[in-house]
């Protein structure tokens, strides 16, 4: 044995310090393996959209009421499998409507308690009991637990019979049921997948975060929005500006303000006075009639007109500064003509819709005036100082990546940058040149420092080329040629809009290509899968998600409202169980309130997307892989102990 396997195994040892605690957790381990395969779940493309996220996290994309069809079948009514659904998402909230109806509590809660516990043990099945424990709220594991374990043809009938009367009768069965709803969600989900775009657009990313660092088992593959507000956070002024200008056009600026507490004010006292007389009616703000104060509306358009300008100042700024990103075509605000309100753009001149640039200096047009640069001064301080952003975007570090490999299923949110004729691009950045899984790799470095390192010329360099991820045409997150948000705005011809798909989004049915990618990240051609959002599927015009043959699936099927006309549905999720995989498609969401009141669900359809020849096990997965490496480990350290190379430490 070599000194440096001597020293691991004495490691090992004070984890587990005799014979019998290492054989003990071999027996454990070998056992686990032999249990049915985790039950992942998906979800893609959420752009602040919490309330449907939280009802789908809450029912499982469906799995909820599988559980309970698999269990009741035909012995309940429609009526009761809906009541009993929506007391396990939203217990709190069904048992208060219950209460004012005047219903007989001591029947209900005897009855509730009853089903729930039925579900629980279903949903619990192919745990072991130390994992179904950890599941449980720590006030409640016990009574759980035993309830758990109750059989019809126990001796101990009226010692669980005891339980029940006495959760009742001390007034403890609201919150034992509760528990028991939670004890459900987090067994029906085993592991989440979050591939990318939790931010912008809807009006509640903070409140997505904050769901997400309370799970048990999550992991985040960034979006171009996600990777926005990383740099927001990093300090970085165009992506400070992206994120604000985004948050104003969809009327979301309460997002900012009161989910962050980032100060508002110094923007609405610049906008007023810039723009005070401005009618800004290229910068429309496409709001949620049912949640937007239609009386912020003159402000927030000035606002947001006022941030726009500011954006592509640094936008040029950093351009300029990365002579190696190419993008060169995108400093528009060189091409405006000011005396004409003009533009030379693609060759060709166009009128501005908006010829009012009080702020921008013809011969200089990409500096900040010195009221632009204080605002952004103050903006940047209030972004890094943030404490609740802060704490959001280390998660997204920690939990985060810009590609992840999970049980032979690559995930990433945007695409793999590719050539027309199907090799991996080749893109040089800080000098030198990548492609394929090393520019994925690499860029993912540059996220980590852009956040970690002290401010400094390395630190810019990092945070400049998060920004390239948010809108470079080589960028894995974004997968376009170009980002037209100038055009959007300032020139009517529809055509100078179109922001064309760079070839990933040709060759994903070709399986030569797609095999490739497997190559290049280690994976098996027969039994992977490459699964990715970014693209909404328009479910509308008969588009399907799964692509080359079931190879890659396309999962953002438009989560967020401002999708929803364009695709039909709102939103695909992906579940992956011992079975294999399934895809769910949701209609739009109405509300939470809806749900509590009148039983509504989101109305989802499953279908089979892959099923396997048999049901898998853990040691078909990373974890088994795992499992069976701490094994190999474990019985070193056993076998060490026998002959004496190890002292037992009990």
């Amino acid at each position: 044995m070599s000194s440096i396997d001597k020293h691991y195994l004495e490691t090992l040892s004070y984890q587990f310090p005799s014979i019998a605690k290492a054989s003990t957790e071999i027996i454990n381990l070998c056992s686990i393996l032999q249990l049915p395969k985790e039950t992942e779940h998906f979800m893609t493309d959420i752009h602040g959209e919490y309330e449907q996220f939280n009802h789908i996290m809450k029912n499982g994309s469906g799995t909820v009421r599988s559980k309970i069809e698999d269990e009741f079948g035909f012995s309940l009514t429609k009526e009761d499998k809906t009541e009993l659904a929506t007391l396990i998402y939203y217990p709190k909230e069904k048992i208060k409507l219950i209460e004012e109806s005047g219903a007989n509590m001591h029947d209900w809660y005897r009855t509730m308690l009853l089903r729930v516990i039925r579900i629980a043990k279903h949903a619990s099945r192919k745990y072991t009991r130390s994992k179904v424990r950890k599941s449980m709220p720590k006030e409640f594991a016990y009574i759980i637990e035993e309830l758990m374990a109750e059989n019809d043809l126990s001796d101990k009938e009226k010692y669980y019979e005891g339980i029940l009367e006495a959760l009742i009768k001390t007034n403890r069965a609201k919150e034992c049921l509760c528990a028991f709803s939670e004890t459900i969600q987090n067994l029906v989900v085993n592991h989440l997948h979050i591939i990318g775009d939790i931010y912008d657009r809807g009006p509640g990313p903070h409140y997505v975060m904050d769901t997400l660092m309370n799970l048990h088992s999550v992991d985040i593959q960034w979006g171009n929005h996600d990777a926005v507000w990383i740099g927001a956070a990093c300090g970085n002024l165009a992506c400070i500006a992206t994120a604000l200008r985004l948050t104003a056009r969809y009327g979301n600026l309460d997002t900012v303000e009161d989910g962050y507490g980032i100060n508002l004010i110094p923007l609405m006292r610049f906008a007023m006075d810039t723009y005070g007389d401005d009618p800004c009616t290229c910068f429309k703000v496409k709001y949620d009639e049912k949640t937007y104060d239609i009386n912020d509306l003159p402000l927030d358009t000035k606002m947001h007109k006022a941030i726009a300008i500011i954006q592509f100042k640094l936008e040029g700024q950093l351009i300029k500064r990365n002579p190696e990103f190419h993008m060169e075509d995108r400093l528009l605000l060189s091409q405006i003509d000011y005396e004409k309100k003009t533009i030379m753009c693609y060759g060709k001149e166009y009128p501005l819709e908006d010829g009012y640039f009080p702020t921008i200096d013809p011969k200089d047009p990409y500096k900040l005036t010195e009221a632009e640069q204080l605002l952004m001064d103050r903006l940047q301080q209030n972004f890094v100082n943030c404490e609740k952003l802060q704490r959001h975007v280390r998660f997204l570090l920690n939990k985060g990546s810009l590609y992840l490999l999970y049980n032979s299923n690559l995930l990433f949110h945007g695409c793999i940058p590719m050539t027309e004729e199907g090799d991996f691009l080749s893109v040089t950045l800080d000098g030198k040149t990548y492609k394929g899984k090393k520019l994925m790799d690499y860029l993912d470095s540059c996220v980590r420092k852009g956040y970690y390192l002290p401010y400094g010329p390395e630190k810019q360099k990092a945070t400049d080329i998060i920004y390239f991820l948010w809108t470079h045409p080589a960028s894995p997150l974004f997968g376009k040629y170009k980002m037209t948000t100038f055009e959007r705005y300032f020139i009517k011809d529809k055509a100078t809009h179109e922001e064309p798909k760079t070839p990933y989004y040709k060759l994903y049915n070709d399986e030569t290509v797609i095999n490739k990618i497997f190559d290049e990240f280690q994976l098996d051609h027969d039994s992977s899968h490459i699964i990715n959002g970014h693209v909404p599927v328009k479910q509308i015009k008969g588009e399907s998600p799964i692509k080359c043959g079931g190879k890659l699936l396309l999962i953002d099927g438009g989560f967020s409202r401002a999708y929803q006309k364009t695709t039909g549905i709102a939103g695909y999720t992906l579940i992956s169980n011992s079975y294999g995989l399934k895809l769910v498609y949701h209609e739009p969401f109405t509300s939470t309130e809806d749900a509590i009141r009148t039983g509504s669900d989101i109305r989802s359809e499953t279908f089979v997307v892959e099923k396997v020849t048999h049901r898998q096990k853990v040691r078909e997965t990373d974890t088994g892989a795992r499992l069976y490496q701490t094994i190999e480990e474990l019985t070193a350290l056993l076998d060490a102990y026998r002959s004496g190379e190890i002292r037992e430490r009990e």
